[in-house]
């Protein structure tokens, strides 16, 4: 079982130390993270939404850790985090079902 309070202050010491050492890689991340005013189509709790769904496609514990705090202070419930993963639950048995198309690919090109 993980701490995620625990995880998340770890996380954000490690950042810290990494930002200091690379400042510009912390500097692109936040450039990509903060959308323009004039671009802000989506609502902060959409975007924390869509940010888990991916987390758990990508399966980042540091991405779930942050982003769950940020959807429920833009006041998204349980209810909406659970449907969005599932969302991504969705995606990713239709994205295996897809790819399981090159596994049989794949057989086919074997040489007897």
């Amino acid at each position: 079982m993980t701490d995620w309070n625990t995880y998340r202050e770890h996380l954000s010491q490690n950042v810290k130390v990494l930002a200091k050492l690379s400042p510009n890689t912390l500097k692109g991340l936040q450039t990509l993270e903060t959308p323009e005013p004039a671009h802000k189509h989506l609502d902060a709790k959409t975007r924390e939404l869509i940010s888990l769904a991916v987390a758990v496609t990508t399966r980042c514990d540091g991405c779930i850790a942050v982003h769950t705090v940020g959807a429920k202070k833009a006041g998204a419930s349980k209810e909406e985090i659970a449907e969005a993963v599932g969302v991504a639950v969705a995606l990713n048995a239709g994205a295996a079902l897809v790819y399981s198309s090159r596994a049989l690919d794949a057989f086919d090109s074997v040489k007897d």
